[in-house]
């Protein structure tokens, strides 16, 4: 498998990114797996993966397809409420939506028949570039899969499209968002935080974690919490998670917010585990469980979902950093 070096440089019509109108074709990205080279302005543009879809919605332009919603989708039609809003929004009807729970549909995405497939943030294989590359050009990811953060996200997605500017306009608008969200919430400067990936609830003799590469993880650092050394010393290079045993959890003792996926019995159950308990942010409650819903959905940001649950996030993270002492 050949992976070259990550170098997150888009190079449009001969400079870094375009500046001051739209930007000129042919488009040149370089990603982990090579180059891309798209010759002409998409008109027909699919997205595989979790939330590339957000970043053309977020511009005004809805996809031909996207990967239907796996996670967060309550009502159970496919889309997250935020996709849907701005779905409605635009005045537009829902796309075909790629059934990924066995991988990505290679047929339904080349049936879309699409001028350009966006995968800035994704997983993709060598060889699932190769696949969806023989349909179409392919934005992939810039470094690792499932690292990069929603920033680049949306620029190499936004380059994709020809839309620099208006991507550049968009993070701009949304850190405007994460900053006077966060500027509420003092109490979270001074806090470490780590994302634990789905407890199981019969089994807590691992606890697997999600690292400092992931985009959930970086995203505390932007509402003012900071990366425990523990978690950046068990992160592995180009891994977005990682396990340690219960038996070595004394190492987690600088971690003072305890994120994960559940319920409020499975926060009793870990008060009660003679080692996890053992970890700070557990035994002084300091625990934000999140469930399958907008807001648990949303803790992972994309361009959509920043604006939807803000607000509510930081106030959980905020009354989980008031019971650490």
């Amino acid at each position: 498998m050949r992976m070259a070096t990550a170098v997150a440089v888009i190079f449009l019509a001969g400079s870094a990114y375009a500046q001051g109108g739209e930007d000129e074709f042919p488009v040149t990205i370089d990603h982990a797996f090579g180059q891309t080279i798209i010759e002409t302005r998409p008109e027909r543009v699919a997205t595989v993966a979790w939330a590339n879809h957000e970043v053309p919605l977020a511009l005004g332009v809805v996809p031909v397809g996207f990967a239907a919603a796996g996670f967060g989708d309550e009502n159970g039609d496919g889309l997250l409420p935020w996709v849907e809003a701005k779905l409605d929004e635009l005045g537009a009807e829902t796309p075909v939506l790629f059934d990924e729970g066995d991988g990505i549909d290679f047929e339904a995405v080349a049936a879309s028949r699409p001028d350009v497939i966006l995968a800035a943030y994704s997983g993709l294989s060598q060889s699932d570039y190769d696949t969806l590359s023989m349909i179409a050009p392919v934005v992939a990811y810039p470094d690792s899969p499932w690292a990069t953060e929603w920033r680049e996200m949306i620029r190499l997605n936004a380059a994709g499209l020809g839309m620099s500017d208006e991507g550049e306009a968009l993070i701009g608008k949304l850190d405007a968002e994460i900053a006077a969200a966060a500027s509420g919430y003092p109490e979270l400067n001074d806090k470490s935080a780590m994302f634990i990936t789905h407890l199981d609830t019969t089994d807590l003799s691992v606890i697997r974690f999600y690292s400092a590469n992931d985009a959930r993880v970086k995203f505390f650092q932007e509402l003012g919490l900071s990366l425990p050394q523990s978690v950046r010393d068990a992160t592995k290079e180009g891994q977005f998670s990682g396990e340690v045993s219960a038996e070595l959890i004394d190492r987690f003792e600088d971690v003072d917010i305890f994120v994960s996926y559940g319920t409020q019995e499975l926060a009793d159950r870990l008060k009660d585990d003679p080692l996890v308990a053992r970890m700070p942010a557990v035994a002084e409650g300091a625990v934000v469980m999140l469930g399958n819903d907008a807001v648990g959905t949303g803790a992972n940001p994309t361009p959509l979902s920043i604006s939807w649950v803000l607000d509510d996030y930081v106030a959980m993270l905020a009354d989980a950093a008031r019971k650490s002492e």
